[in-house]
């Protein structure tokens, strides 16, 4: 059992490792060479250029002004400088909305923090239960509920204190979701038109004997959307055609890059291996090797082009269906579209940087099948991942370990070691385990068919954070392999479970405390020292960057990582909202946190990371509802505890928590999710209006014809693609089949596709 010696150790460690990467940080991000690690948004965005400095030839690479060290840490007041309004125009509201949560986090466990440490340290500190008593138990355990007697009246302290933890969780959680509300409906009003605002995604759409896709879709919405409907773009599944221009483009780099060794030197002509990597098989000449591949590649790429375009077979039962005006769009995105609820689905489609083209290609009929695959692998994932998480816990207990290996007794009865054992190792291990996770999640995702890269990192997101409650939360708590539990609980009523895990809680404050250290505190100072990306971007730099393009490559952070960071702040909040009643020493650890991780990721927001897409903050229901479950957790743990302590007079006093907790958060979902969901017709109209007004010979049709074109399809480095609006035309050619349905004779203007109109039931018997 950990000691305040073993927790110290453990804080000196990690808070040595934080001070040790800032300071790196710090130095590091001041010398010319790593300017394009620390500062890639800004090359990104065309806004900061190479440090040049005149003088030695050292200068270039190393910053030789002893004055800017002085100030190394001005980093940190610059993170904090920019205002909210500034940071959405310059990041997004999504990056905006993601640091609102460690605010939301500060907001809340600072004054249950103060209170907690003011009412319930002193109630716990002044009893004697556990010095009276034969069990184990560290100086910890004295301030926490652990050490409160049996059937005390002090326990109503904690009731009163559980209550009024949850109100202020309530305001500040009602306070936050009506900001965010707001924020994102102001926001989605001002911003500039994107073809998102015009967009639905059409999915399941009915086959028809007697006309294409294509054909089928126009005419529906001719017919059912005649005022509003513009264009539309099927899909198709280009996805062998995406692998085949992304290997040319590749080799046309690989090209460039040997024409610039051979301009200068032309002595001797650049040479190359045809086998693994470049390692071994026929030396060739590699300007004409690579010439011969990327020809070869452009005759399949035609070939396969040609195919997709072509070819029935190709094109899927969905489409992205664009109106003249957003009114028209909000209409069909939020009204159910024919007779039978399962064909006609339409939703918004998604930003076009936003859209995950390859799972596009997935029928709709097969996703049912597919999630319920997932569903089943998740299961089995969570619960043999509590072998290891059961190891780890194992690390913590020294008694157990001196049983199975009673050898290591004489090492491990070192001071300096044990308490290394108990207060540092556990959490590097977790951590350990943990880090291949978020890549199995986002693989399962993908498999799923989520068709956007929010809606893949969502729910990825979200079962990171189920993984975590149940794994690392009550995993960590009840020690054990995962299917002794699961048969465990299931012989358990409902009350018991609560109780059995109740009890467990006191005793592995320890545990989690280490974890924030390591996790939350040398973690995040990791964060801003990006040593994995730093060494990366040096190694890609010397060896394979040959081109400018390979260089920004090569620098490019990527996105934010919203499916890792939310469920790892939505971790800190369980932990805070469970122990703040339990053991409020864990409280400030939490705080810290907090607060470094929102200096930290404002800093990488500004000047790091460049996210790949905008989901106006889509994603604030599920923060929100996290914390509601982290809430009404807690206070079932603090029931089934407190009926183990004989406080049978203040225990049905906690009954009402839930159900209060429960009723705020159907509030909050019928006043304030609508607006994450849903877009209100009268805005929509509004912008509609103010447009007409401002641009009244906007060529709509022409903005949005090409928007949601598949990328392979658009105009970019390939010879091939120069005549873009010649594919396109193609695309959407198909030919008009007479047929005798009904609606063929209310279709009220010309066909968009084959420029002609509709023929009537007349006109086709005339035929």
């Amino acid at each position: 059992m950990a000691t305040l010696g073993d927790i110290g150790l453990s804080a000196a460690v990690n808070i040595l490792s934080a001070l040790v990467f800032l300071i790196a940080f710090a130095v590091l991000r001041l010398q010319p060479f790593n300017d394009r690690v620390y500062f890639p948004k800004w090359y990104l965005k065309g806004l900061r250029s190479s440090p040049t400095r005149s003088g030695a030839f050292v200068a270039r690479f190393v910053n030789l002004d002893w004055r800017e060290y002085i100030r190394f840490l001005n980093w940190i007041p610059d993170a904090l400088r920019m205002p909210e309004p500034e940071l959405i125009e310059h990041a997004g509201l999504d990056s905006a909305v993601y640091l609102r949560i460690y605010l939301l986090g500060l907001k809340i466990f600072v004054p249950v923090t103060l209170l907690a440490w003011t009412i319930l340290v002193p109630v716990n500190w002044t009893n004697h239960t556990l010095v009276k008593s034969d069990v184990n138990y560290s100086e910890i355990d004295k301030l926490s509920i652990a050490n409160i007697p049996l059937a005390s009246h002090r326990f109503w302290t904690h009731l009163v204190m559980a209550y009024a933890f949850t109100f202020w969780t309530c305001y500040i959680l009602r306070q936050e979701y009506e900001k965010v509300a707001y924020m994102r409906l102001h926001f989605i009003a001002s911003e500039k038109r994107r073809p998102d605002q015009f967009t639905v995604l059409v999915k399941n759409v009915p086959p028809d004997p007697d006309e294409s896709i294509s054909e089928t879709i126009e005419h529906f919405f001719l017919v059912n959307h005649p005022d509003h409907y513009l264009t539309h773009q099927v899909i198709c599944d280009a996805n062998k055609l995406a692998k085949l221009v992304k290997e040319k483009k590749s080799n046309q780099n690989w090209l460039d890059y040997y024409q610039l060794k051979y301009a200068r030197n032309q002595s001797q002509r650049p040479m190359m291996k045809t086998g693994f990597l470049g390692l071994c098989g026929e030396k060739v000449d590699a300007i004409d090797h690579q010439t011969a591949e990327i020809e070869r590649l452009s005759k399949e790429i035609a070939k396969e082009r040609e195919r997709v375009i072509s070819d029935p077979k190709s094109i899927m039962p969905a489409a992205f269906v664009s109106f003249k005006t957003r009114w028209g769009a909000a209409v069909c995105a939020q009204t159910q579209q024919s007779r039978n609820p399962t064909l006609w689905l339409t939703e918004w489609a998604a930003e076009p940087r936003d859209v995950y083209w390859q799972n596009l290609a997935i029928p709709y009929v097969s996703l049912s099948i597919r999630r319920l695959i997932i569903g089943v692998a998740f299961f089995f994932l969570t619960f043999f991942f509590m072998i290891p998480i059961a190891f780890v816990q194992s690390l913590a207990n020294i008694e157990d370990i001196e049983k199975k290996a009673p050898f290591l007794k004489p090492i491990i009865e070192i001071s300096f070691i044990k308490s290394f054992i108990q207060g540092v190792l556990p959490g590097i291990a977790l951590k350990i385990f943990l880090i291949v996770l978020p890549t199995i999640l986002m693989i399962m995702s993908k498999f799923e068919g989520f068709l956007s890269i929010s809606g893949l990192e969502r729910r990825s997101a979200s079962r990171y954070y189920i993984f975590n409650f149940v794994n690392v939360f009550l995993g960590s708590i009840i020690a054990g392999t995962a299917f002794q539990q699961l048969s465990k609980f299931l012989h358990q009523s409902a009350n018991e479970i609560f109780k059995t895990i109740g009890v467990a809680i006191p005793m592995k404050a320890t545990f989690f405390i280490t974890y924030i250290m390591v996790d939350g505190w040398a973690g995040i100072a990791a964060e801003i020292l990006r040593l994995q990306p730093l060494i990366i971007f040096h190694l890609k730099n010397f060896f394979l960057v040959k081109t400018e393009k390979d260089r920004e490559e090569a620098m490019d952070p990527g996105s934010l990582g919203f499916n890792t960071g939310e469920p790892q702040i939505q971790f800190y909040f369980i932990l805070g909202l469970v122990y703040a009643v339990v053991t409020p020493l864990l409280l400030p650890f939490i705080l810290v946190f907090f607060g470094l991780a929102y200096v930290v990721f404002r800093h990488q927001i500004i000047n790091v990371y460049n996210q790949e897409y905008e989901s106006a903050a889509a994603f604030w229901p599920d923060v929100h509802g996290r914390i509601i479950f982290a809430m009404v957790i807690s206070q079932l743990l603090l029931m089934g505890l407190l009926s183990t302590k004989n406080a049978a007079s203040s225990t049905p006093f906690l009954i009402a928590l839930p159900i209060l907790t429960l009723s705020f958060h159907l509030y909050c979902k019928g006043r304030y999710e609508p607006a994450f969901i849903r877009y209100p017709l009268q805005e929509a109209m509004r912008k509609d209006t103010l447009e007409r007004a401002r641009e009244p010979n906007l060529n709509l049709k022409a903005y949005l014809q090409n928007a949601y074109i598949h990328p392979v399809f658009k105009g970019g480095d390939d010879d091939d693609d120069d005549n873009e609006d010649e594919i396109i035309s193609k695309l959407e050619e198909t030919v008009l089949v007479p047929t005798k349905r009904q609606s063929r004779r209310n279709t009220p203007v010309p066909s968009k596709v084959s420029g002609n109109s509709s023929p009537s039931l007349l006109d086709v018997q005339e035929k």
